[in-house]
């Protein structure tokens, strides 16, 4: 189990559904913060470090019945182990900001939800295998399902890409996004909505005045 964070690190984490923009946003948002001087490390999940990044190629890759609910839940927590442990774990400790494509809420929304999987059982999975770990901060950009499926569509037409999820039906992802937008209400503290709808460039913003709002030093 991971030790907990010892140093003045934060950890701010992005989720949504398929084509959201995570991505991106998270490079906007890494850059707005290193501009004010902060050292930040990006990561993401399924992946992060070698070890996850062979797992997310299992992962997010090939048919969606390609493997089944509990082996995509196995394989995803052991790449998160080591995500944490050669990655985010010792940037935190060392006073560094982390900025994550993905964390926990995901498997909560896409394997609970989407899969239909024990959601209290998911929690006590990931105490027992990164400890008390929980982002600081997380922006949840949401969209319309059907929307951002249609802005991902042209990844699903190239079979070469990562497009495992995106090639499930409209059901999960509505759950999937429904599972998220729970979270939320469930964690209003921690977990802020953000209109995906927007500009890239409005998004940034939104994101960019909700980080402030916590770490009001940044302004």
């Amino acid at each position: 189990m991971a030790e907990l964070r010892s140093g003045s690190g934060a950890f701010l984490t992005l989720e949504g559904g398929e084509g959201a923009g995570k991505s991106t946003q998270v490079m906007l948002l890494a850059e707005r913060l290193a501009g004010c001087g902060v050292d930040v490390v990006v990561t993401r999940e399924p992946g992060g470090c070698p070890f996850a990044e062979q797992l997310r190629a299992l992962l997010v890759s090939g048919p969606p019945e390609g493997i089944t609910a509990k082996t995509e839940l196995l394989l995803m927590t052991a790449a998160r182990v080591e995500h944490v442990r050669q990655v985010i774990q010792p940037a935190l400790d060392r006073g560094r900001w982390v900025v994550c494509d993905r964390f926990f809420d995901s498997t909560w929304a896409y394997q609970g939800c989407g899969r239909g999987m024990d959601v209290a059982f998911l929690e006590s999975l990931h105490r027992w295998s990164v400890g008390e770990l929980v982002p600081d901060l997380t922006l949840f950009v949401a969209l319309d399902v059907e929307y951002g499926l249609q802005r991902s569509g042209d990844r699903l037409r190239n079979r070469s890409v990562e497009n495992r999820f995106e090639a499930e039906d409209v059901s999960f992802h509505q759950r999937v996004q429904d599972g998220f937008r729970e979270l939320a209400s469930r964690n209003p503290e921690r977990i802020r909505i953000i209109d995906g709808h927007s500009s890239r460039e409005a998004v940034a913003m939104a994101i960019w005045r909700e980080v402030t709002g916590v770490f009001p030093h940044l302004e």
